[in-house]
């Protein structure tokens, strides 16, 4: 994990924050803008995103969009149309061409969320580009962080973009979309926080997600606290969570309430009696949908990033995330986390969940075991650790 010295970093919680603060930077761009997303959706946010990169277009920016073909797989034709009319340069990351045909490639997805503007400031988080004010069944807004990023680390999330937009315009044969020069970047400090950026790919940077995970896990003297959506660790993760517990460390985890997927909902569920035991706390956010995927070790050790701890991001998606290694940033999202906990969750109880009934230890059983059936066929012979 390469740290890099003389960042500002800032912290960003929820589409209130994040997309004024985009598009503010969209529209001060000078010569080019890379933006990857999962889902574009085209609602409200989505228009006001997509209207701010036709400006930029057509005062001569470079700009690069690449959308996720299953994620933004309902993107609009006209709107489409409209980007690229603009001179907005547009990609789609594996085209879904086949609604019905199963393929362990559909779940090689572009995950992550990522921008660049001009080389010069970043962002990067789990925020879709999608108004998440208007939740299923009027909850409210999504519990979800980014961050921006000024100064050096810029260079590695720049590359980062580029090396992707690259090699996916290369195979879809639009040369003529290639960046030509690379552009100089500016590195000096910003500021004073030291910051990794991390990527999980499916070449040279498979673990590398995971791993800053369970390095800053084995090495917790006081408090570990994960946020996270989708939550089904494999074995080592697990177990390091439990060891940890087992030696002292409070080891806190904020987790999904509300059903919204149901075989994830019920399999991450089956885990939670071991977790339990070991004297870790979860607590299920119930107060809007949890899309976070955020952590905290002791005082000195952050991560905010698109990677969810669960066999898609950690074995099959392209994932991107954030370490910060800052008091002040730690703190900041430590009291964030703990506000959410106080305000919109509900604690787990070891007595309650020991006392589970049947049928609810049949569907969490089955969930599970179906999870890991579908992960076996799917990772390609990397899904021994969840397995």
């Amino acid at each position: 994990m390469k740290l890099r010295r003389g960042n500002r970093i800032r912290l960003l919680r929820n589409v209130e924050e994040y997309f004024p603060a985009l598009e503010r930077e969209i529209d001060a761009a000078a010569t080019e803008i890379f933006l990857e997303t999962y889902i574009f959706e085209a609602d409200d946010t989505g228009q006001r995103i997509a209207a701010a990169l036709m400006r930029a277009a057509r005062r001569g920016v470079l700009v690069h969009l690449m959308i996720d073909g299953f994620g933004s797989r309902l993107f609009p034709e006209d709107q489409r149309r409209q980007l690229l009319e603009s001179g907005v340069q547009l990609l789609v990351f594996r085209p879904e061409l086949w609604a019905i045909k199963l393929r362990s490639t559909r779940l090689r997805r572009l995950h992550r969320k990522l921008a660049v503007v001009d080389g010069r400031i970043g962002f990067c988080g789990g925020i879709n580009v999608i108004d998440h004010r208007y939740s299923p069944r009027n909850t409210p807004p999504r519990l979800d962080y980014a961050v921006s990023v000024d100064g050096p680390l810029v260079a590695d999330m720049h590359s980062a973009a580029r090396s992707l937009w690259m090699r996916t315009a290369w195979t879809q044969l639009r040369r003529r979309w290639l960046p030509l020069n690379k552009p100089v970047l500016a590195l000096e400090p910003r500021g004073v926080q030291r910051a990794a950026f991390l990527v999980r790919d499916n070449v040279h940077h498979r673990h590398d997600i995971e791993e800053a995970y369970l390095h800053a896990i084995a090495r917790a003297h006081r408090e570990v606290m994960i946020a996270n959506a989708y939550f089904l660790p494999g074995r080592r993760f697990l177990d390091a969570l439990c060891n940890a517990a087992r030696r002292g460390v409070r080891v806190t985890l904020l987790l999904q309430g509300r059903m919204e997927y149901i075989l994830v909902h019920y399999a991450s569920r089956a885990l939670y009696r071991e977790l339990l035991d070991a004297g870790v706390e979860i607590h299920e956010y119930t107060r809007s949908f949890l899309h976070a995927k955020v952590a905290v070790v002791d005082d000195s050790w952050a991560t905010v990033g698109s990677s969810n701890i669960d066999p898609v991001s950690l074995l099959l998606a392209r994932e991107a995330n954030v370490v910060v290694r800052d008091r002040k940033f730690v703190r900041e999202l430590r009291g964030s986390l703990k506000d959410a906990i106080e305000a919109g969750a509900k604690p787990v109880q070891r007595e309650r969940w020991a006392r589970m009934g049947l049928p609810m230890r049949m569907a969490t059983g089955a969930a599970y075991a179906l999870l890991r059936l579908l992960t076996g066929i799917s990772s390609y012979g990397r899904a021994q650790d969840f397995m």
